[in-house]
């Protein structure tokens, strides 16, 4: 799965994300694994789930991301197949791309997010993604949705995209009733641009709620 995605950590409000877009259908069923208080993880490549529904369960049980990604990776035959990127709610970091990816990819550890990406049109997805996360200085979706625009305008899945997935766990400001953000496109031409319609949208519903 050529994808491009970015996890990432407020570290004034613990609130924790990831933003993914891809050339496959319902890329948010899959890559995007988010749990409130623990870690953000996307896993993507050669796709397997369980690298983020173990990884929750392992940091969640006191093991680093590094920690629990060596584990996982340990375990897995296709691990030259796979990439995965994960941030804990304490800013602790672990990323890996196989062998076996498709370039370009790679990706970009920065103080409190990890941007990564494979069969992208170049590393310029990613710096993209880095100086708009860092230039924003909204909340935490509105930075990884600014992040992904920026992916998708420097290029992004050189195969083109048709889904792209918002999750968001522990931002401020949400009503009691509406705690998280879990956006997704699963089959849309321009699935970034029709992301942030329904962004717009969800959160000005939200402001009525107050």
């Amino acid at each position: 799965m050529g994808t491009f995605s970015m996890v990432a950590r407020c570290r004034y409000t613990g609130a924790l994300g990831v933003c993914v877009s891809t050339a496959i259908p319902a890329v948010g069923s899959v890559v995007p694994h988010v749990e409130k208080g623990v870690a953000a993880i996307a896993t993507q490549g050669l796709t397997n789930i369980t690298y983020g529904i173990k990884g929750l369960k392992l940091i969640k049980k006191g093991l680093s991301p590094e920690e629990a990604l060596k584990t996982i990776l340990s375990d897995d035959p296709k691990r030259e197949t796979r990439q995965v990127i994960m941030i804990d709610v304490h800013g602790r970091k672990a990323a890996y791309t196989g062998e076996e990816t498709f370039e370009w990819k790679g990706q970009i550890l920065g103080e409190d997010f990890i941007a990564a990406g494979n069969l992208l049109v170049s590393r310029r997805v990613l710096e993209a993604m880095v100086d708009a996360f860092n230039n924003c200085e909204g909340r935490l979706s509105e930075k990884l949705l600014s992040a992904l625009e920026a992916g998708e305008r420097a290029g992004g899945d050189r195969r083109g995209g048709i889904s792209a997935a918002l999750i968001v766990v522990g931002e401020e400001g949400l009503p009691e009733t509406r705690p998280i953000i879990d956006l997704r496109v699963d089959l849309h031409k321009e699935p970034v641009k029709e992301l942030r319609r329904i962004y717009n949208a969800y959160m000005n519903w939200i402001e009525m709620l107050h």
